[in-house]
């Protein structure tokens, strides 16, 4: 009968174990949550996005808008083309920061407008995609990158800027009283079209020229508050995600990736927490340390042991383990009687020798029961361990 320890011990954990070793992963993990909270909190007023005139960052447009409506013109931000039509007026320049992601339900609806305003409409980079519906009468060349251009043309707001940062599209217009201006290789980066009335239609190569980072630079300022600040309301059309028609087409444009998709501080965050997973899966495994040997919570005897042991042999069908054993422990006990070292007990060249002249048997046989081949069932495994009891009594008593 077995008995139980006076001090038992178990190798699961208590929940105050657990707690006790998770509470300061949990810690950090939530100090990185309530940082990042309070970061993005604090930025969210002044980050919003590129040609944004909300926006402080480098590639957003807010310098411009504050000039704008420090010259006595009114800023509107419209989110949705609906917004922006419907504010459209003689008095009224319509910016449209992306025509080329409008779908052309959009574009169409654009055109209309465009068409029936006597005010001014300013596209930023529009390209194939919008052209041949906004402006048939205008096409694109290969593009080129953003330089210092001269303005090379008439048109009294660029004379006045003078050198400016332009470049992206190039136009080819059909338009005999268009204003062609800031040549990149023989052809405009800005091109002015006139409407209806007093009315007119300005194509910009690259909105490079309104981002903060740039508005400060040359007469880049001087061209943007001509073009943008000639009427006394300007609506600025950032399309938002509450613009549905536009929300597919922009990320199934061209170019765009899953990754470039997704906001840089969401991957920048997804980084931080894999570094301090790593970190915290080392900081882990360096408290593991060496291997403690512990008590049994119980006392088994021997013979329970032993039965459990041989259950298991046979429960997977190791006849040939547990024949092994039984050869392997009958060896080591033989060796003694027989006068030959323990560490040689396994050698039949110096065991059976010294079998044989202690029992002038044959000895085939005796290498067949003390180093044959495992039993093939379970009848000739009994029988094995018999023969084997027999030949130690037998060695005992000779």
């Amino acid at each position: 009968m077995s008995r139980t320890a006076t001090s038992p011990t178990s190798t699961s954990l208590s929940a105050r174990q657990i707690w006790t070793r998770a509470r300061s992963a949990l810690l950090i993990l939530a100090l990185i949550l309530i940082g990042g909270i309070v970061v993005a909190t604090m930025r969210s007023a002044d980050h919003h996005g590129r040609l944004d005139p909300r926006s402080a960052d480098p590639s957003g447009s807010r310098a411009v808008a504050e000039l704008l409506k420090a010259q006595g013109v009114t800023v509107d931000l419209a989110g949705t083309l609906a917004e922006a039509t419907a504010a459209t007026g003689a008095d009224t320049t319509l910016l449209v920061t992306t025509p080329d992601l409008l779908t052309g339900d959009q574009q169409s609806t654009l055109h209309e407008t465009m068409a029936r305003s006597a005010g001014r409409t300013v596209l930023l980079g529009p390209g194939p995609a919008s052209l041949a519906t906004l402006v048939p009468s205008v096409s694109t060349d290969v593009s080129t990158h953003v330089e210092p251009l001269e303005p090379a043309c008439t048109l009294t707001a660029a004379t006045r800027a003078g050198t400016v940062d332009l470049g992206g599209e190039r136009y080819l217009t059909s338009h005999g009283t268009a204003d062609r201006c800031y040549l990149a290789d023989g052809r405009p980066t800005l091109v002015r079209i006139p409407g209806r009335g007093a009315g007119d239609t300005v194509l910009l190569g690259s909105p490079e020229l309104l981002s903060n980072k740039r508005l400060d630079q040359r007469g880049n300022a001087s061209l943007a508050l001509q073009l943008l600040g000639s009427r006394p309301h300007l609506v600025w059309y950032l399309p938002s995600l509450a613009d549905a028609p536009a929300t597919p087409d922009s990320a199934d444009s061209p170019g765009s990736t899953f990754l470039e998709l997704i906001p840089s501080g969401w991957l920048w965050g997804t980084l931080q927490l894999a570094v301090a997973a790593l970190l915290a899966a080392v900081w882990r495994a360096r408290r593991l340390g060496a291997l403690v040997t512990e008590r049994l919570p119980v006392a088994v005897r021997a013979s329970e042991a032993t039965e459990g042991r041989a259950r298991l042999y046979r429960k997977a069908g190791a006849r040939d383990r547990a024949a092994t054993v039984l050869r392997t422990a009958t060896r080591g006990r033989l060796a003694p009687l027989l006068g030959v070292p323990t560490k040689d007990a396994h050698s039949p060249e110096l065991l059976l020798p010294a079998l044989s002249s202690r029992l002038p048997t044959d000895s085939g046989h005796h290498r067949q029961l003390l180093f044959g081949a495992a039993p093939s069932e379970d009848a000739a495994l009994i029988r094995l361990a018999d023969q084997l009891d027999a030949l130690e009594r037998e060695v005992r008593t000779s």
